[in-house]
């Protein structure tokens, strides 16, 4: 029987739990990202607690008591709910943080604070560093022998904040986020992506291409559909298989972009190239990347065309419906029709690249040309 149990952790001064951070895991597979407050809120936090203003219950899991399967990390405590609070409070120890220049202080409101760090505190208002230091948060510990029941917890606390729907996605028990997260540690994600991954950008590009190679096909990326995927009662040998692809084709993608590559400064296209790139022989992955560029250098040209009305006749129709289908960016057809576009569009490249350099690459621009044209559609 699974017990579950929430009860008031005993009182601890900031101070102490400051000197025992090291017993929290901060980084449990259901937790957000980490630093996503500004520097002012954070220092808004500080100003709260030092002002003795309420600050919302944290709540940990609490492993204090007896082994528990859900203790990965093997410490005391993993945070529930709270890890930007306790952040901030930590930065605060560090002297990372200083109080807000518009800081007022309640007990003496003409008391010039604002700017200043714990140290600064310490050695000029030792009271208030005190105040701040011996200052308890009302912290509930979670007792549960039930990885659900964790989750169940993150995600409803989180149903009134801003959760973008990787994040709840991650907060999901199953086989399928647990890949999505190892995916996302990639070096692809680490270095190639420009895309921000603070609020788990890199879960959501990850889950959709896991979802298309797990149908072998692209797949609808609506959040509906992810969310559905994340619950789905997989096939575990048909999804260690996808997974084999996904990372084989990450590799691949790795060798074919740069360190933070213009072309993944926006997450919208990342499962169009990857598809893309999957179905190119591996052969002549060297010249994908500069072909993405003139193809987005092509776009870019056509959509002038488009804005300035005198070109109006010069307009590329298989361009502007590219660029149609990009503002449905998670639509399967959306997903189907600008794979095929740029694959019909590599011939016209390769006759503007043997335009441009009929010696140096013509041989192999010519050869790709006749394989791509007879390649057979992926989708």
């Amino acid at each position: 029987m699974k017990i579950l149990r929430i009860s008031p952790h005993k009182p601890m001064t900031l101070v102490w739990w400051s000197k025992n951070r090291s017993s929290i895991d901060f980084e449990p597979a259901y937790q957000r990202r980490g630093r996503l407050w500004s520097l002012r809120d954070k220092a808004y936090l500080v100003d709260t607690i030092i002002n003795g203003f309420d600050v919302p219950k944290l709540y940990l899991a609490d492993f204090q008591f007896g082994q528990s399967n859900l203790n990965s990390s093997k410490l005391p405590y993993a945070i529930i709910d709270g890890k930007q609070r306790l952040e901030a409070v930590f930065d605060f120890f560090d002297n990372k943080l200083v109080l807000n220049d518009d800081f007022k202080y309640r007990k003496t409101p003409d008391l010039d604070l604002g700017g200043l760090s714990l140290k600064d505190l310490q050695a000029n208002h030792p009271s208030i560093a005190d105040d701040f230091e011996n200052a308890s948060l009302d912290i509930m510990s979670v007792f549960a022998e039930d990885e659900s029941d964790i989750h169940e917890i993150f995600v409803r606390l989180n149903k009134s904040k801003p959760l973008t729907g990787a994040e709840v996605r991650n907060a999901i028990v199953g086989p399928v986020p647990e890949v999505i997260r190892t995916l996302a540690t990639h070096e692809f994600f680490q270095e190639n992506i420009k895309f921000g991954i603070s609020r788990a950008g890199d879960l959501n590009a990850a889950a959709k291409i896991l979802l298309f190679e797990y149908a072998q096909r692209p797949m609808a990326t609506k959040k509906v559909d992810l969310d559905a995927f994340a619950r789905e009662d997989v096939n575990r040998d048909k999804l260690e298989l996808a997974t084999r692809r996904t990372i084989d084709t990450l590799a691949d993608m790795t060798d074919v972009f740069i360190p933070k590559d213009p072309l993944f400064a926006s997450a919208g296209l990342f499962p169009v190239y990857y598809w893309f790139i999957r179905g190119i022989n591996s052969d002549y992955h060297s010249l994908m990347r500069d072909y993405l560029i003139w193809f987005e250098r092509e776009r870019k040209r056509n959509r002038d065309r488009q804005k300035g009305r005198s070109g109006a006749l010069d307009l590329d129709p298989e361009l502007s419906r590219f660029d149609t289908l990009n503002r449905s960016t998670n639509d399967l057809q959306s997903h189907v029709g600008r794979v095929e576009i740029l694959d019909r569009f590599l011939p016209k490249w390769a006759d503007w690249m043997r335009l441009q350099n009929p010696y140096s690459r013509s041989n192999m621009v010519g050869a790709m040309k006749n394989i791509l044209v007879n390649r057979q559609p992926q989708s």
